[in-house]
């Protein structure tokens, strides 16, 4: 057996004591790592961790923790009930409010997990507080990012066009675009419409609590007959209320906690959108600033980090790191390549692409997966833009997994959740995302011949 084979199939391993066991996931790869590439890649411990993600590590941890003090002062409750005044109280816009700003961001320069860690813990809070299943939030988000992930000015679109040049292919920077705004803007409708979306859209809108709280509507904002108004309980006025969690406040003050961690996180988006600083240090700067001036608001915010699932995808990250430094990842990609039938060849890349992107850099696999199609592509049996096309959409959607750097913000970002559950139900979307969407977009991009 190759060690490029048996890497594979101890990953499969892995995957399966996780799931039979409930053993952590990134513990048991983080033992493959070391076994793998002890034994089979002959690699030593430095070896080993070039494959840790260092900076998705800073990022989960600083993110993490500058929101849970966020929580604990109440700056998230403000920013919910912000979001909720934003669209009039109309809670089925608020996923869709998220896909659009992730989007904005990510056009104008963002890189996506940054655009991310902005918003997901804001777009969770909003979940948790309104019962929304925050499998269908976390993956408008991240769809959302995608959706804006390449316009001619974004990170990735700048990148894969460079790539196309540098190859000497024909390219279509709007085609690029397109496709993927497209493709992430149908995802998340039947994302939106599978999670309960419509059920938002029939519950109305949002009462405004006065009071120290309201009944619970249950499930994702049900209806409910009793509100709060002034301390006095009185019948809802029309049926289609809906009212927030029990003891949720309708309106937080802007105290100076408050005001602070406001503009600790426009700084935030500044430092990271404007200086292209790192979005992990930044966060853990900015949280030690406010830990600092208000010790009480933060004294539990270090055991809030989402130390599980920073194990987790920290494990899986470095196991695919010695994958990629024993050569698995290239063996497979060049196997594919050197199929005689350029079809077939394309699809086997795109499902390469989506799959090793679920664990790792989507731009790192865009970067090998395009130079591997251009001996087909040279062929002329092919279009260069919508093989690129289908490439680029096949790597970054599948971003929605847990083991991604967007996915695993999403995993950490959201409060009140079952996270085991919640990390199952994103494996499994993630999965599905997997197995359906790189075989769509060659037969939407591909097999017609763009370009």
């Amino acid at each position: 057996m190759s060690p490029e084979l048996l890497s594979i199939l101890v990953l499969a391993v892995v995957f399966v004591i996780a799931t039979t066991r409930s053993v952590n996931m990134g513990a048991l790869a983080f033992a493959a790592a070391f076994g793998v590439g002890t034994l089979v890649a002959d690699l030593d411990a430095d070896g080993v961790f070039a494959g840790f993600p260092g900076a998705l590590f800073v990022v989960l941890v600083g993110v993490t923790y500058l929101f849970a003090i966020a929580r604990a002062n109440g700056t998230t409750d403000w920013l919910v009930h912000a979001a909720v005044r934003l669209v009039r109280g109309r809670v089925a816009l608020i996923p869709w409010v998220m896909f659009a700003l992730t989007g904005a961001l990510t056009a104008i320069g963002a890189v996506s997990p940054a655009a991310v860690a902005i918003v997901a813990p804001i777009a969770l809070s909003f979940a948790a507080r309104y019962r929304i299943s925050p499998l269908l939030m976390g993956a408008m988000v991240v769809h959302g990012a995608q959706a804006g992930g390449f316009s001619p000015i974004s990170i990735y679109g700048s990148i894969v066009n460079g790539i196309v040049e540098r190859e000497k292919l024909p390219g279509s920077e709007i085609t690029l675009f397109l496709a993927s705004l497209l493709a992430n803007l149908v995802i998340a409708a039947v994302v939106f419409v599978v999670c309960g979306g419509p059920r938002l859209w029939s519950q109305g809108a949002v009462t405004e609590e006065r009071g120290s709280g309201a009944e619970d509507g249950g499930g994702s904002g049900a209806t409910t007959g009793t509100g709060k108004s002034g301390g006095g309980t009185r019948t809802a006025p029309a049926p289609t209320a809906v009212a927030a969690r029990p003891g949720a406040p309708a309106a937080v003050p802007l105290t100076a906690p408050v005001v602070a961690t406001l503009v600790s996180l426009a700084a935030l988006v500044v430092a990271v959108l404007g200086f292209d600083l790192d979005a992990g240090l930044t966060a853990i700067t900015l949280a030690v600033v406010l830990s600092t001036a208000w010790p009480d608001d933060s004294r539990r915010a270090v055991s809030e980090i989402a130390w599980p699932t920073v194990l987790l995808i920290c494990g899986v990250l470095t196991y695919v790191g010695v994958l990629d430094e024993m050569g698995t990842i290239t063996w497979a990609g060049e196997g594919v390549g050197g199929i005689g039938v350029p079809l077939l060849a394309a699809v086997l890349l795109c499902y390469i692409g989506a799959i090793v992107s679920a664990f790792a850099s989507s731009v790192g696999i865009m970067g090998a997966l395009i130079p591997l199609a251009v001996p087909f592509l040279a062929q002329g049996e092919i279009g260069a833009v919508g093989m690129v096309a289908a490439l680029a959409v096949s790597a970054t959607v599948v971003d929605v997994s847990p083991f991604s750097t967007n996915g695993a913000l999403v995993l950490a970002a959201a409060p009140d959740v079952d996270r085991e559950r919640f990390f199952r139900q994103l494996m499994a979307y993630g999965g599905i995302v997997v197995a359906a969407v790189p075989a769509v977009v060659w037969l939407v991009m591909v097999v017609p011949g763009w370009g």
